[in-house]
């Protein structure tokens, strides 16, 4: 079921009782605080100090207490907010253990009229924590549990709901707006996550457009083969030949009445299985190109975050898919194919298919939609990875203005970016022989490809987010789990309302 039901997190005055509590343990000046957490429990700091308690951020530990009970601590190291989403990822984590022991929590049952008490968690706030740490806490809840799988068994028992406690009502809106960007990044895991016998092109195009159906105001338009043909998005259709799931390109429209500064055009890439097609892949690790629309994955959760939000800003969001496939009908190397607005391109591999897709929708962004502001992301080049890792995502901007707003964006999300250069030493090696372009210049792999997209941008301010690495996880860490991570959706969500403040 898409999408994945999240954690609820809410913000209570009171606590519940009967409800399985958790208290937070920072570090002091020379240790652990333990005397707030046995006060909290009415224990002894021995005990404490029995089950080894520690404050290091994501450390859960079990208290036991009278009549069957128990409760937790948790690590939040010094209180940063990267902390803190930590320690609530932990938590959600640790529920889901202690459940799965007996099939429910242990302790008294209380009837919430929804799920039993078994399903439900209370973290008690300390005094004075600030906005930041909240949303922080109320994300790594959200999402460290996130669990993705197909399969005829029944789920699993999870937690369903966590209460903060705290008389801090200024705190909701904090957790409200966590609530939407855990939902952003949920719903991009799903899409990645979902395989690709299910995940053709019509189906994923076809379901961010029934999910945007939903939400008042978000408008959605799905384009065909036919259409794509009669318009001449020669780069989509070069790509999706080779398979027999044709093409796709969605748009997605948000236009509050009460819209202020840019009109922001994002565009993400969207293919839904790549075989590296004639320049075919290794088939060691072909099975995690399932992943390889994430950048597309991404725009979609945004674009329905924004506009759950009522964000004051016109976006549209752009995501050409298509399925790159070997066959008769593949494109192939040393073809010239023409993309929308004319600009020729001439291929070099057929393995870099997601600039020939994303070229084609950054010139229609720009011409028919009539964008100010440009933002691609794409799972676009292996040499990301290998130049920042797997959990930091790369920024080449046209404006350092633009780039230092989407990795600040970044940071209050907890979503790490580096900003790259755009090397104008290069730029010459993007000149075409037979085209226009070329499709895959000799160089630095991704910087080379951000230029490339350049070429299609016409001057616009734009950005290129290159997620090769951090958009897909071999293990949990934080409030990511392993798959698809939905790694920049959020910061899309908090970047627009940076446009909306900025007005």
């Amino acid at each position: 079921m898409i999408p994945t039901s999240l954690v609820e997190v809410d913000v209570v005055r009171r606590p519940r009782d009967g409800v399985p509590t958790a208290v937070p343990l920072p570090d002091g000046e020379s240790g652990p605080e333990l005397a707030p957490v046995a006060e909290a429990f009415e224990v002894d700091i021995a005990l404490l100090e029995a089950i080894g308690v520690k404050s290091a951020a994501g450390d859960v530990r079990t208290v036991p207490l009278p009549e069957g009970r128990f409760g937790w601590v948790v690590g939040i190291g010094s209180g940063e907010a990267a902390q803190w989403r930590t320690a609530g990822a932990a938590l959600a984590r640790a529920t889901r253990e202690k459940l799965g022991e007996t099939g429910e929590a242990e302790g008294d049952t209380v009837d919430f009229g929804e799920p039993s008490e078994a399903e439900y968690l209370q973290i008690r706030l300390p005094a004075g924590i600030g906005q930041d740490a909240v949303s922080a806490l109320a994300l790594g809840l959200a999402l460290g549990d996130y669990r993705f799988r197909v399969t005829g068994q029944p789920a699993p028992p999870r937690l369903r709901k966590a209460l903060l406690v705290t008389d801090d009502e200024e705190l909701r809106e904090p957790v409200a707006r966590a609530r939407e960007w855990a939902a952003a990044t949920a719903l991009a895991r799903d899409l990645a996550n979902s395989p690709s016998n299910v995940k053709d092109p019509d189906w994923f195009t076809g379901l961010a457009a029934r999910l945007a159906g939903e939400v008042d105001g978000l408008t959605a338009t799905v384009r065909d083969e036919k259409w794509l043909a009669d318009h001449g998005f020669g780069g989509i259709l070069a790509v999706g030949g080779g398979s027999a799931s044709p093409p796709r390109l969605l748009e997605l429209a948000w236009r509050p009445a009460d819209a202020t500064g840019p009109h922001l055009v994002l565009v993400g890439k969207g293919i839904t299985f790549d075989t590296g097609g004639i320049s075919l892949k290794p088939a060691e690790g072909m099975h995690l190109m399932r992943t390889d629309m994430s950048g597309g994955a991404a725009v979609i959760g945004a674009m329905l975050a924004v506009a759950r939000l009522g964000l004051r800003v016109r976006v549209t969001a752009l995501v050409p898919s298509a399925e790159n496939h070997l066959s008769g009908s593949s494109y192939r190397p040393g073809d010239v194919v023409r993309h929308y607005g004319g600009k020729t391109t001439e291929v070099g591999n057929t393995d870099a298919e997601g600039r020939m897709v994303m070229a084609d929708a950054l010139v229609y962004g720009v011409r028919h939609h009539e964008a100010d502001l440009l933002v691609d992301v794409a799972t676009l080049t292996g040499a990301m990875k290998v130049a920042l890792g797997l959990r930091t995502g790369g920024v080449f901007a046209t404006d350092p203005d633009l780039s230092r707003r989407l990795r600040d964006a970044g940071d209050r999300v907890g979503e790490a970016w580096w900003p790259m250069p755009l090397i104008e030493d290069h730029t010459e090696a993007v000149r075409g022989e037979l085209a226009d372009v070329n499709q895959t210049p000799p160089g630095p792999g991704g910087v080379t490809a951000a230029l490339f997209l350049r070429e299609f941008t016409e001057g616009l301010p734009w950005a290129h987010l290159d997620i090769a690495g951090p958009a897909r996880a071999d293990k949990n860490y934080a409030e990511v789990v392993a798959g698809g991570t939905g790694f920049a959706a959020r910061s899309l969500v908090e970047f627009v309302a940076s446009l909306a403040e900025q007005g």
